[in-house]
């Protein structure tokens, strides 16, 4: 029987009040709560979410069943203010959030995630401030936002090609948290559109400091690293962001956070206003971090604990978006291509030819490639009105194809690189994944569900998402949602180590299917 741990309830009492304090407040009217005066006015709104998660499967790595066992027991808080005084509009949002030590929880820092340490308080609770700029014009064309803010290029929802601004953190929910905005690492940033009224477009330029104004963990997606519910298979109970195996080394040549780091994008419309395009370059950190060991120390600056370290270099990317809306078809057509210059690869098929052996015998320990690569998205949006015969829905339905490929130009079988460190799998020249999402309403949209699925065409494996979210009024949102992999039958049985040369992106997320139940209420 999955438990909690006790310890960690008298601290967090704070939540049972806001509880209380909300569900008292959950007759009122609307949504948000305004307020103005002479020159200025403020409004304050935001939401309480819980969240509770199961596994669905028994992951291999800690011994006995955890399957049906609580993976998740988290309390997120995320308020917000926004108004104007004069000229100047601003916006400030926090969010506080604490997780309860379930049983799982602790067994997995038995094992060693976090090295032994406690999950919770060190990977999961979190308290920050989201958002907090200030927003103005300095001309009738020019406007200037300015702080710590969120900016998404491109057009894609799953698998960013130009959304690169920002890192994410995957560390608790993977990738499977529904809204990017909620796991979109915010940065301090200058922001700066220029409106270009004859030619119908604007001239963006953001300037991302380093140093002081941004904390270096703020760069980089964050993954499971330390181990715990969402580390790839088998390991989480392995913690390879330990100081004495591989932490971040954030002041490499090739990816020193305290760099400028920024971004040019001009978007427009065409002549006749029928497609919606831009223009894009960003000189940004690369999204994934790469291996930098001691065997082949990356540009000759190796680790500082002389075995290995996780480095997020710095990249060049160009791209183009394009969206429009086609009366034949009836549907909205995008696109998004990406070409990124020089991304780091780590390689080492074969660990042994680097001199790795015993334990440091990892694939991709032996040093870091770099390869161009040409990221493609195609994506169809479209109102369906025939699932009001089939399934009875109250009016036309959502229904999205996209179309996801990664091309390696000029891969050689010779490069060695790998997909991702650990794994011995070898990138194949195309990687296409293909999603679809269709989603529902009923009874005036208070009743929706929603299906989401996505094929690994190049390596097999995907993944099915059912969920359904039911509506109350202004205030409350239920969401409830199934996290289905299945992978391409070649990964490694429970227990063995993940070192097939077959097993790939969803393999990693082999034996984690997982049941969520989200309560939120909005204020």
């Amino acid at each position: 029987m999955t438990r909690l741990d006790e310890k960690h309830f008298g601290r967090r009492t704070w939540v049972a009040l806001l509880v209380g304090a909300l569900g008292a407040h959950a007759g009122t009217a609307s949504a948000q709560m305004s307020y103005s005066g002479d020159g200025w006015e403020i409004t304050a709104f935001g939401y309480l979410r819980q969240y509770v998660s199961m596994n669905l499967e028994d992951p291999p790595e800690n011994p006995g069943d955890d399957k049906y066992r609580l993976s998740m027991v988290r309390t997120q808080f995320q308020p917000a203010l926004e108004g104007n005084v004069g000229p100047v509009d601003f916006r400030i949002q926090a969010r506080s959030v604490r997780e309860m030590e379930t049983g799982y929880l602790e067994d997995l820092e038995d094992l060693g995630a976090n090295s032994g340490d406690d999950l919770v308080e060190d990977i999961y609770d979190n308290d920050e401030i989201r958002e907090a700029y200030i927003d103005f014009d300095l001309t009738n064309t020019t406007n200037v936002r300015l702080g710590r803010q969120q900016v998404a290029f491109g057009e894609t929802d799953f698998f960013q090609a130009l959304d690169l601004i920002h890192g994410f953190d995957y560390t608790w929910r993977s990738f499977l948290v529904s809204e990017n905005e909620d796991s979109r690492k915010p940065l301090n940033m200058l922001n700066i559109t220029q409106q270009v009224t004859p030619w119908q477009g604007a001239f963006q330029v953001l300037l991302i400091p380093g140093g002081d104004l941004n904390r270096d963990r703020d760069f980089g997606t964050s993954y499971g690293l330390s181990g715990g519910r969402w580390s790839n298979q088998p390991n989480k109970g392995v913690d390879f962001l330990n100081p004495g195996v591989s932490p971040y080394q954030y002041d490499h040549k090739e990816g020193d956070t305290d760099d400028l780091k920024g971004a040019i994008r001009w978007t427009g419309l065409t002549p006749g206003g029928g497609i919606n395009y831009s223009f894009n370059y960003l000189h940004v950190h690369n999204p994934d971090p790469v291996f930098n060991s001691v065997f082949a120390p990356y540009e000759g600056d190796g680790p500082d604990n002389g075995f290995a370290s996780l480095i997020y270099p710095i990249i060049d990317v160009i791209g183009f978006t394009a969206s429009g809306y086609s009366t034949k078809a009836d549907a909205v057509f995008s696109t998004e291509i990406a070409y990124a210059m020089d991304k780091p690869f780590n390689v080492g098929q074969d660990p042994s030819v680097c001199g790795a052996t015993g334990q440091a015998a990892i694939a991709g320990i032996c040093g870091v490639d770099e390869k161009d690569v040409v990221s493609l998205m195609i994506r169809m949006d479209k109102q369906v009105d025939w699932t009001q015969t089939v399934f009875k829905t109250s009016r036309p339905s959502f229904f999205s194809v996209q179309i996801f490929d990664d091309y390696i130009v000029d891969l050689e079988d010779s490069d060695d690189l790998v997909q991702l460190v650990g794994y011995s799998a070898d990138p194949k020249s195309h990687s296409v994944i293909a999603t679809a999402i269709l989603g529902l309403n009923y009874k005036n949209d208070t009743i929706n569900p929603q299906l989401a699925g996505g094929y690994d065409v190049s390596y097999g494996g995907g993944f099915v998402i059912p969920s359904v979210q039911f509506v109350w009024g202004n205030h409350w949102r239920l969401k409830l949602e199934a996290d289905i992999f299945f992978d391409d039958g070649s990964t490694p049985p429970p227990g063995s180590p993940a070192t097939s040369d077959d097993t790939t992106i969803f393999g990693y997320f082999d034996h984690n299917d997982q049941l969520m139940a989200r309560l939120t209420y909005q204020f």
